[in-house]
């Protein structure tokens, strides 16, 4: 059975902030997180599932009901050794292992396709809801299904890929919050010494590559973590740049004539995509712009940080500050990235 222990959700958020679970269960097999969230539900009450924490702004009250921590173990390749050298291979993790750890595995045993996203925080179960991307990869691309826990149906099922409507940032999981929880997700990887052509400006430099070349896979992940590291977005106990919930902000989607002079803009469906950071340090916040115990990060205006001894509160009222500041400055409301739990903006 899941243990249940008093905790405050502050030891299980990256922003190290959050006020305390009624009741919180860590579940270790998917039998036991599927039975915690159905007795909770029968029993009428809230429930949070909770993975790395790294996506989330929890209010300083707590939140009532039950948290359960996932910290379900495994990764399951369909093949072994060489065998999927021309195939691929599929891989089915559970969603309570570490996003990054898969990474580095899939690096070290030449799984190709998700090396772009080394050094993001928190677990496999939550990177479908938010479809996680970074330089210039989604985790949509590479997977093939994800098998849930359906909280309105009372059963498990699977979903393929196109049934998961994928977008920037979202996912049909996320249009429903709550009702989906994420068992495990299974990727469709090749496999080879090379990463996958690398289409980022930014990490092509870095690599010393032209656009959609590739490069050795080791290479890329070493190069993605230092640019990470650089903006604050690996996560380091000792670095206050670093307790924050990655970018705080999306990169807006406007028409085209709404984008500012001098933005940078590319296109999207349904229209423009401009950069929030540009849009914020143009709109008077500079890094480590601070509002009390919160500021803007000292390496990347995307993130909010907790500087140690922060509330919750401080951290949503540096947001608000700058979602207002960015609205009267160009007439763009940006939206918020991490989930917000018992708290708005």
């Amino acid at each position: 059975m899941p243990e249940a222990t008093p905790t405050l959700l502050a030891d299980h958020t990256t922003l190290r902030l959050g006020g305390p679970a009624q009741r919180f269960v860590t579940a270790r097999s998917e039998a036991d997180l599927i039975d915690a969230v159905r007795r909770a539900d029968g029993a009428g009450e809230p429930v949070l599932v909770l993975g790395g924490g790294s996506n989330l702004v929890v209010a300083d009250e707590g939140v009532p009901g039950t948290v359960v921590k996932v910290a379900t173990t495994g990764v399951r390749p369909d093949v072994e050794g060489d065998e999927a050298t021309c195939g691929g291979v599929l891989v089915t993790v559970a969603a309570g292992e570490s996003w990054d750890g898969l990474v580095a595995t899939a690096v070290a045993r030449g799984w190709v396709g998700i090396e772009s996203l080394s050094g993001i925080p928190g677990s496999v179960g939550g990177t479908p809801i938010q479809n996680v991307g970074a330089y210039g990869q989604e985790v949509s691309q590479t997977i093939a299904s994800v098998r849930v826990w359906d909280r309105t149906q009372r059963g498990v099922r699977t979903f393929a890929n196109a049934d998961c409507a994928f977008a920037y940032r979202h996912s049909r999981f996320k249009a429903e919050p709550g009702r989906h929880v994420v068992l495990s997700v299974t990727f469709q990887l090749a496999q080879g010494t090379l990463g996958a052509p690398v289409g980022y400006a930014e990490l092509a430099r870095t690599l010393g590559i032209e656009p959609g070349q590739r490069a050795p896979l080791g290479a890329v992940r070493d190069a993605v973590l230092g640019l990470r590291r650089g903006k604050g977005m690996v996560l380091d106990a000792a670095d206050h740049d670093t307790w924050s919930a990655g970018s705080f902000f999306t990169n807006p989607v406007v028409a085209p004539g709404l984008v500012p002079e001098g933005a940078p803009a590319w296109p999207v469906a349904g229209g423009l995509k401009t950069s929030a950071a540009w849009l914020i340090e143009n709109a008077g916040f500079a890094k480590g712009h601070r509002s009390g115990l919160a500021a803007v990060s000292g390496k990347h205006t995307l993130a909010l940080t907790n500087r140690g001894g922060a509330t919750t509160e401080d951290l949503l009222a540096l947001a608000r500050e700058v979602r207002d500041g960015v609205e009267t400055r160009f007439g763009i409301r940006l939206v918020n990235e991490p989930v917000l739990l018992g708290c708005a903006l």
